[in-house]
Formats: structure tokens, sequence, C-alpha cells
């Protein structure tokens, strides 16, 4: 398993993180979230533990007061999913704590212009702008690692469709099931490339010289109500009210 991006967003935050405590952590069905001692929190995808006892992530109990600085290497954790989602969602947390990136508002896929004449890979089923893209008339190929939502093509059959994709979206959740690498050395020459989802890092430095060109994901703007919603195994639609989404380039 190759973690190089992984290992990029921890030498970027590693130092700042340093000055920084973990408040509180919940590693709800849906999300995981993190809150630092600033106030400020970060969310990420819970991938299956597929835990083989009761205890999911071993060092529960001890994460709370922790050093951001250590919980934050976790994102690049080669062993387990589980940590890598809590270091990712610390990622985000030290992320929103910083000066933040010039970013826009616009809905992603509405600013790619995607025509008839483009060829689309997604990486990852997002129901809600599949629609969207069917509408444009672009050549559409779904790729995904669980194939039971409709016609997708799994993972060995999109490297084809990656080669050839005029606009690649990569969902966010690659970072935390390892996958992130992988899939980009499989993407060709794209007009724009997209790490798409909540678990996405606003971290431009360290996707320079890769073939992303936008990150969209979400800022937390209530971090008490997404904590709660992550914590009772809410998703993306029950915690869009309490942060924004939003894109930047890099």
């Amino acid at each position: 398993m190759s973690l190089v991006l992984q290992k990029r967003l921890v030498d970027c935050l590693e130092s700042y993180a340093a000055g920084h405590t973990i408040a509180d952590v919940r590693i709800g069905l849906g999300y995981t979230a993190v809150r630092l001692d600033s106030g400020q929190a970060g969310v990420a995808w819970t991938p299956d533990s597929n835990a083989a006892c009761c205890t999911h992530f071993p060092r529960a109990g001890t994460l709370v007061n922790s050093p951001a600085g250590e919980i934050v290497t976790l994102c690049a954790d080669k062993n387990s999913a589980l940590a890598r989602a809590v270091g990712l969602a610390t990622v985000n947390a030290l992320l929103a704590s910083l000066p933040r990136p010039t970013s826009s508002k616009e809905e992603v896929i509405a600013s790619l212009d995607i025509t008839a004449d483009d060829r689309v890979a997604m990486v990852g089923h997002f129901g809600p702008i599949i629609n969207l893209l069917k509408s444009t008339g672009c050549r559409l190929d779904i790729i995904e690692l669980i194939r039971e939502k409709g016609e997708t093509l799994s993972p060995e059959q999109g490297k084809q469709a990656l080669a050839d994709c005029s606009v690649a979206i990569i969902t966010g959740t690659s970072l935390i099931n390892g996958t992130c690498d992988e899939v980009l050395a499989a993407v060709g020459n794209p007009r724009a490339a997209v790490l798409l989802g909540p678990s996405t890092p606003f971290c431009p430095q360290a996707f320079s010289g890769t073939k992303i060109t936008h990150l969209a994901g979400a800022w937390v703007l209530d971090a008490d109500r997404v904590l709660q919603i992550a914590s009772e195994g809410g998703g993306t639609m029950l915690m869009k009210p309490s942060v924004s989404f939003e894109h930047v380039r890099v």
C-alpha cells in the first residue's frame, strides 16, 4: 500500500500540530470527527473496521488530551484504515485552524463546464451528482470497490476509463482506504481531477505536482452539532447545515 499523499499531509502539518491537543474524538458509523483544543473540528469517513472483537480501535480511551502532532501521524498508518480516518479528521481540524486558502462555494462539478465531449471517470459512487453529470451528455464511467450500486466498474475494469478520461472525480475516502496513490497513477492526462467529499483536506501544497487540480471538501462551521451527528451515526446530508462545502484549486 502506497501512502505518499498521506505522508505529505503529515509533513505539512506536523510542526503546527505540535502546539495543539485533542479535545474530543467521535468515531461514528458514518463519519469520524475530531475537535482540537482550539475548538476547530474536522471530519473523515469512517471505514468498516472488521474487528475480530468488540474493540474496534485499540487506542480508544487515550485519544483525548493527546498531542495533535502524535494523532495526525495516524493519517499515514499502514495497518489500520480506522487509524487513518482519525488521522485525516485531525488533519482537517488542523487545516481549519490555519489561514484558509482562497476557495469558492460554487458547486465544483458545475464549475468544470462539463460537456458531451468529455469522458468522466468517477471513483466512488456520488449519487447526488450522477444525474447532473448525465444531463451534460458526457460519457460517465463509475468505478467502485463495492459493486452493488447500479452499473459500475471494478477498479481493474476502470483503469482504461481513468487513463482516457478528460475529467476525473475521485472520492476523498481513497485517502482512508489507501487507494488514492494507485488511482492517481492510473489517471492519464485529464483537464481536471477533483478530490471530492467531506474527507478531502484543503491542503493544496500536499497535492502540488500531482494530477489533482481541485480539492472539494467541507469546513466544519458548528463543531458541537457535527460531533453530535457523527456520534449518532449521521452522514453527509445531516451534517450539511453545519458545514460549508467549498473547493480550492491546487
